[in-house]
């Protein structure tokens, strides 16, 4: 790495990380020194986002700092994500993990055969069909840019299935929290929503703790991202599917061992410290005890913080104005899409878990 872009990446992480402490001070400002609550149910989450997008698309300067902004989403937002692990414990894993799949499979066929039918009615291509297929159904842009090279897709079909999948994200990130908790009553069934049916980690992440904040019901944050990251491992074979009905003729088969996401391996092993470190100190003296409850709320508080700047850097990353370029045809279709496996995920919690 050049000292240009040395310094380029460390100005963009330290913009976003004063973006995520500004953040956070406006929740509380706004929260309990306006609105008078005790904490503050608007989450920092939505000020990093929307500080971001507003300072963003108010300057062209920015885009120097982009490789600080791409390290953010990259590598510190996979940090806080491993980190959030600690909230779960190995019993956990498997009640969550196998109702997860329940809801999970479901969702994931139908935005395919609802994309596939509907491709052309909307006049979409074959290939970008696919894109919005992965984006939608498994977990948004790593995905897109897993499947594309396999599929010979245009540099323009990957943009659009990402700008897709950016802007219903977003819109799912914010209103879904609130939609879940007039539908659901309980936290299983909000995690499980929110994990099945947003499309990106990072967004599944920010909606969690925007929940979270908001009823003060930590738990759903940790089931959210279990079902999310359930979801995610889930590419290792609906990739290679998706590539191999391509029409294309390009006979690359997308490598397995680049699309898995490893990053969850760090949130299992934070499950299984949390679960062992319960354990262990169960019997200890209550010093012992306390010692350790304060180290898992260290390791919460520092996911929540690493999340906030990650969304900052989302928000920074996010150019309104390049959306104005794209064909709205498409857009049509990945709102169907997305809209449908939120209505199927609603209705197999509400049918199959509740």
């Amino acid at each position: 790495m050049n000292n240009t872009k040395l310094k380029s990446t460390i100005s963009g992480i330290m913009l976003c990380l004063i973006t995520a402490l500004l953040a956070i001070y406006l929740s509380d400002l706004v929260g309990m020194g306006l609105l008078g609550f005790d904490k503050s149910p608007l989450s920092p989450i939505i000020f990093a986002i929307l500080l971001g997008l507003i300072i963003n698309n108010m300057t062209v300067k920015l885009i120097k700092l982009e490789p600080g902004f791409k390290f953010c989403i990259k590598y510190v937002l996979k940090l806080g994500i491993i980190f959030l692990g600690i909230r779960l414990s190995l019993l956990d894993f498997v009640q969550y993990g196998s109702n997860s799949l329940i809801v999970i499979i479901p969702c994931i066929l139908s935005s395919i055969i609802i994309i596939t039918l509907l491709k052309d009615k909307f006049d979409v291509s074959e290939n970008l069909s696919l894109l919005i297929a992965v984006g939608t159904s498994i977990c948004g842009a790593t995905a897109i840019v897993a499947l594309a090279p396999s599929i010979n897709a245009k540099k323009t079909e990957i943009t659009y299935a990402i700008a897709n999948i950016t802007v219903f994200g977003l819109l799912a990130m914010f209103f879904y929290p609130f939609i879940a908790n007039n539908v659901f009553s309980n936290d299983l069934s909000i995690g499980l929503f929110l994990g099945s049916s947003i499309h990106e980690t990072a967004q599944v992440a920010g909606s969690g703790l925007i929940y979270a904040e908001q009823y003060s019901r930590q738990d759903v944050v940790g089931i959210a991202m279990l079902t999310k990251l359930v979801r995610n491992t889930l590419m290792v074979i609906v990739i290679p599917y998706l590539a191999h009905r391509s029409l294309s003729n390009n006979n690359t088969k997308p490598n397995v061992s680049t699309i898995f996401p490893y990053f969850i391996i760090g949130f299992i092993v934070f499950g299984l410290v949390r679960t062992f470190g319960d354990y262990y100190f169960l019997n200890q003296n209550d010093s012992v005890i306390n010692n350790w409850n304060l180290i898992i709320h260290y390791i919460k508080q520092s996911a929540e913080f690493l999340l906030i700047i990650a969304m900052a850097a989302i928000g920074y990353n996010t150019n309104l104005k390049y959306f104005k370029k794209l064909g709205i045809k498409p857009f049509y279709l990945g709102f169907i899409a997305a809209s449908m496996v939120g209505l199927i995920s609603i209705s197999i919690i509400g049918l199959l878990i509740v």
